[in-house]
């Protein structure tokens, strides 16, 4: 069809321009003619209007002035003569001069009513065309007039010389019109896809076609408001009738004043929703006057009323979503059963339910099993929009009668719908008058769904709404998911718990019960165990012999039994070097051998080396001498609390971390007033991740300082309330000792020459002692003792040889002498000539033993008082 037209278009083009030239050269000396008239027009009104005119016309020679003036207008403008004349048809001006003042040659008279005349006159020049114009002054009457023309000869030479140019432009017209043809020939073969005739026609009835079988009405609206186009959807959406097409949008019936308004509007929209014929219609406008478009509106319609009832079930889909997402994030932040129940209350209120009641085991408190009915449930948080509900309060212990949906769906394993309590006996049955107060308070209907995990249920959770719709079955899934998300967190708080406890109950039997009996110190403690779980924190008071106290305080790495067991091995490995009665130092070097060994040979593979890095502090004070002498293993120093309430931190030399192993430990001697307080404590009171730790030990400086008065139990106290907050995240022990000073007067001592006839001597001094003391009952025994120890000294110790006799809550007798060397007990055959003495010692005495200083050794023994044990009969045992 394109070559067709283009053929058929060459052909029209060339007889087109055959014909128009000869119809150019025709027309030409016609236009030419018609042209030199126009010009004659124009030149003689453009003279006619120029300024200065009638200035000129005015004065008394208009002559002089206006010749000038029309010899460069006529040049100017391409005409033979500009002739200006007064009413009368004098000339002022002519191009030949002699004719001026002579009369004009032509008609004046229109020009003279105003008008502008043309006419072909023979004046001087010739055959002439001329025109004639009048010239009005400021009111508008004539007072001259102008007359410009040409020459005839002159028009027809022009028309001689413009017909190379019409013959030149009609060959150009030719051969662009054929390209012009050629290239819409293409582009209309480019843009028809060289589609012929009937394909098209078929193209444009698909188009048709689809137009109104769309299920999306359109219409097009011009800007007169009429409606243009209207397919078969729209007129089904609107209800249009058959002849809508060329209406005006106002005069359609049934139309939604609304959706009138709209439409002739002419402005734009995106998806408004209108009503119209009962239906809600997502209205799309658009204008159409762009882009050099006729002016009007196309507006697609579309039927959204189903869609609105989807969107509105994807709408509560979507909140149900993220109801269940901020669940997730929210619920089972902590391993703790009622903080759970309480975020499950918070997410759930108010999107879901208007109040919520969570009800657990009691059994689950305790992270113990839960019982297979729903009694002993107790009530562990209670969530919703007021505070003055009827609900039971929280901490209610609670016995669901099995006819009540709680019991029910605990039994069952299975959530209870409840659409109308007013109705529901089986429910009211519980509790009839709370259950009168709910419904008259305007709780309506109820879902109760189990905690469920690991096959157990631990409880149930109750919604609750009062304001809104009732609950249905779709909500049911959802109110089980719900509770499903913290069902998790319960039974992992459940299991912490039981396990915490059982933790925590360990290392609560591993440190001590009760304190010792001593009157060295007055001590206060503290122990309290970390919220996420227990850790190797522990302190120990052990009374030494000679009526001295040590003081430790250690700190095992880790948390959990491992720790726990962990630091009951070192507590025990303390106990029992303290026996030995060693210096810090050196009971510091033999536990972090032991802790070494632990680990090196002991520890499986999971947990090796969790040993290392244990701390510890240990201290002995003696309140004879009122010196304090400790040392450290990487642990924190103490903190020593002055007569005068002030409070330094002793420099204590810090050893290595037990288990490390290769470095000595060093000790530290302090002399201790009477009334001074030594504060020991593990690093979780001080550190915190807030703070530095430099930090925390001014913060317990402050704490204690100041309060001179206060005992140990309320330095104690003091400390925990102004360093630790409400949750610590590790262990803490803390262990505060007030020293105190044995009295003069209980302390006697001697010193010994090394000669065995001072044994007697040293009898008598005795004797005398405890007669001051009000002790002579234990004369017999203690000469015995001391006698003994006296001998061996003598006999295989070395000078000096030194008594000391101390009456405390016992009676101590120390001999010292400068030799290391140890006795031995031993048990003598019935021939054995000796080796009785020291059976005899540790038959008379409570306890004995030895121990090593730098000037050598003290043999010590120890006897009950003020009641005594039955005497052995010890004549066997004497000898001269």
């Amino acid at each position: 069809m394109a070559s067709q037209v283009f053929l058929l278009q060459v052909a029209l083009v060339v007889l087109l321009v055959v014909c128009g030239v000869l119809a150019l050269v025709l027309q030409s000396e016609r236009d030419t003619g018609t042209e030199a008239r126009r010009r004659s027009i124009a030149v003689a009104q453009t003279f006619a209007h120029s300024p200065g005119v009638l200035q000129a016309l005015r004065t008394p020679d208009p002559s002089k002035v206006l010749q000038p003036l029309t010899e460069m207008g006529r040049k100017s403008a391409g005409v033979d003569f500009i002739v200006v004349m007064n009413t009368k048809g004098i000339r002022y001006t002519h191009p030949i001069p002699s004719k001026i003042g002579h009369r004009f040659v032509g008609r004046i008279g229109p020009s003279l009513a105003g008008k502008v005349y043309t006419e072909s006159v023979h004046g001087p020049l010739g055959h002439e065309v001329q025109a004639t114009v009048p010239i009005d002054d400021d009111h508008g009457r004539v007072t001259a007039l102008v007359s410009a023309g040409l020459k005839v000869k002159n028009v027809t030479n022009a028309v001689d010389r413009q017909l190379p140019i019409i013959l030149t432009a009609g060959a150009g017209a030719l051969v662009v019109t054929t390209g012009g043809t050629a290239l819409v020939g293409r582009r209309l073969r480019r843009q028809t896809h060289s589609l012929a005739a009937d394909e098209m026609s078929r193209m444009y009835e698909h188009h048709d076609t689809v137009l109104h079988s769309v299920r999306e009405g359109v219409l097009i609206v011009d800007a007169d408001e009429r409606i243009l186009l209207a397919n078969d959807e729209a007129r089904r959406l609107l209800e249009l009738p058959s002849d809508v097409e060329g209406r005006s949008v106002r005069e359609l019936p049934g139309l939604d004043p609304a959706m009138t308004e709209l439409l002739v509007s002419g402005r734009e929209a995106g998806d408004e929703v209108h009503f119209a014929g009962g239906r809600l219609l997502a209205v799309n406008q658009r204008p159409t006057d762009r882009a050099g478009c006729p002016g009007g509106i196309v507006v697609t319609l579309r039927d959204s009323t189903e869609l609105q009832a989807v969107s509105g079930r994807a709408e509560v889909t979507r909140e149900r979503l993220e109801l269940l997402y901020d669940a997730g994030l929210g619920i089972g932040t902590s391993l703790d059963v009622v903080r759970t129940a309480d975020e499950l209350t918070r997410v759930a209120v108010p999107r879901f339910a208007d109040f919520v009641t969570v009800d657990v085991a009691d059994a689950v408190l305790h992270g113990e099993e839960p019982g297979p009915t729903a009694t002993d449930m107790r009530r562990v948080a209670v969530g919703g929009i007021r505070d003055d509900h009827p609900l039971y309060e929280k901490g209610r212990l609670i016995d669901f009668l099995p006819s009540t949906p709680q019991a029910r769906g605990y039994d069952a394993g299975r959530s209870e719908l409840v659409t109308d309590l007013s109705s529901a006996q089986d429910w009211q049955a519980q509790d009839p008058e709370r259950a009168r107060q709910i419904v008259e308070f305007g709780i309506h209907s109820l879902v109760t769904a189990p905690i469920q995990a690991r096959g157990e249920v631990l409880g149930m959770v109750n919604f609750w709404r009062s304001k809104r719709e009732p609950f249905d079955h779709e909500e049911l899934s959802l109110a089980e998911e719900l509770v499903a998300r913290a069902a998790v967190s319960i039974d992992n708080a459940r299991r912490y718990t039981r396990e915490h406890a059982l933790a925590v109950t360990l290392q609560r039997s591993l440190l001590p019960r009760t304190l010792p009996e001593q009157s060295a110190l007055d001590v206060g403690y503290r122990y309290l165990p970390a919220q996420s779980g227990v850790s190797g924190d522990w302190f120990d008071v052990i009374p030494l012999p000679g009526s001295r106290v040590a003081l430790a305080v250690g700190d095992v790495v880790g948390h959990g039994l491992h720790a726990a067991a962990t630091m009951g091995r070192l507590r025990t490995a303390v106990h029992n070097f303290s026996t030995l009665d060693l210096p810090p130092d050196e009971l510091l070097s033999h536990l972090d051998d032991l802790v070494g060994r632990i680990d090196q040979h002991e520890a499986s593979p999971e947990t090796a080396g969790e040993i290392v890095g244990a701390t510890c502090l240990y201290a002995i004070y003696d309140p004879v001498t009122r010196r304090c002498v400790m040392a450290r293993a990487g642990h924190l120093a103490p903190a020593l609390i002055h007569p005068d309430g002030s409070v330094t931190f002793p420099d204590v030399p810090a050893g290595p971390p037990l288990g490390l192993g290769g470095m000595p430990f060093q000790t530290a001697e302090l002399d201790l007033p009477e009334g001074s307080q030594l504060v020991l404590y593990t690093d979780g009171l001080i550190e915190d991740r807030t703070r530095d730790l430099d930090v925390g030990m001014e913060l317990l400086r402050r704490a204690l300082a100041g309060h001179p008065e206060r005992t140990p139990e309320e330095s104690c106290q003091a400390a925990l309330d102004a360093l630790l907050p409400e949750r610590p995240v590790d262990d803490v022990a803390l262990l505060i000792a007030r020293t105190r000073a044995l009295p003069a007067d209980q302390v006697a001592d001697w010193d010994v020459p090394r000669d065995p006839a001072a044994v007697s001597g040293m009898r008598a001094a005795v004797s005398g002692q405890l007669e001051q003391w009000g002790l002579s009952e234990l004369g017999f025994g203690m000469e015995l003792v001391l006698s003994e120890l006296i001998t061996n000294a003598i006999r295989y110790g070395s000078d000096p040889i030194h008594v000391r006799l101390i009456h405390d809550r016992t009676l101590i007798c120390e001999v010292a002498d400068a030799s290391s060397t140890s006795p031995h007990l031993r048990y003598a055959a019935t021939t054995d000539e000796g080796g009785r003495g020291l059976f005899l010692v540790s038959q008379l005495a409570e306890r004995w033993g030895t121990r090593y200083t730098d000037q050598g050794k003290v043999i010590w023994a120890e006897l009950a008082v003020p009641d005594m044990p039955d005497m052995p009969d010890l004549g066997e045992f004497l000898v001269d």
